[in-house]
């Protein structure tokens, strides 16, 4: 694809992306609902529907990621192959990892269906299963954010955002899935990179990814 069909389709992924990221998160929040292992399960009994949808957004997030992977290795690998192609490595990472929590979203609601009351099974599958998959996007985007910063694809500021939004969640995220950080800071954390993507994807659908300075167009 040409330049500037690679930075449609990845605007457009972008917010396909955030928006199934954000109603994934709404849904299964409401479908887990209750104070202890037995509450959720029986909550996750009685909302089949949304968690049929968390699955469904599952699936968009992941090919999502792949589609990300491929379109932004194609926007920065004129600035630097290696870096592009290990960026590109680290999404695919994501969407794999993704795709393997469906099996866990599908065994949670399995459990629950069967009235079953293994709080063991429950909590072990109750956990937050995006951490790891999120790590990878993190430094994938980290990659991704510093060469369109250095070929200047996009406006500087935004590249400033993304890099540090990105390097944010890589030194938080490790931290987080060994329990120590914990609390309304493990969301708060994500904002910056929200407000990194969105601005993101229009610009890349509106103005499209320049050409990386000091180097010859593909």
């Amino acid at each position: 694809m040409t330049r500037t069909a690679n930075s449609r389709v990845a605007g457009v992924t972008f917010l396909a992306y955030t928006a199934a990221t954000i109603a994934g998160m709404v849904l299964f929040g409401q479908a887990t609902g209750g104070d202890n292992v037995t509450a959720r399960l029986a909550s996750i009994a009685e909302h089949p529907t949304e968690m049929g949808f968390v699955v469904v957004l599952t699936f968009v997030q992941c090919f999502s990621a792949l589609a990300l992977a491929v379109t932004l290795h194609a926007i920065t690998r004129a600035q630097d192959e290696t870096l592009a192609l290990f960026g590109l490595v680290c999404r695919v990472g994501e969407g794999l990892l993704s795709g393997v929590s469906i099996s866990q979203l599908l065994a949670l609601g399995r459990l629950a269906a069967r009235g079953a009351a293994d709080e063991a099974l429950g909590a072990h599958l109750l956990r937050n299963s995006v951490i790891v998959p999120a790590t990878f996007f993190a430094v994938g985007s980290l990659a991704f954010s510093w060469l369109m910063l250095r070929g200047r694809v996009i406006p500087a500021p935004l590249a400033w955002l993304g890099v540090a939004a990105s390097a944010l969640l890589v030194a938080c995220l490790p931290f987080e899935a060994a329990g120590f950080l914990r609390g309304a800071l493990t969301d708060w954390m994500w904002a910056p990179m929200f407000a990194f993507e969105i601005p993101l994807a229009v610009w890349l659908i509106a103005k499209g990814a320049a050409e990386p300075r000091g180097v010859r167009p593909l």
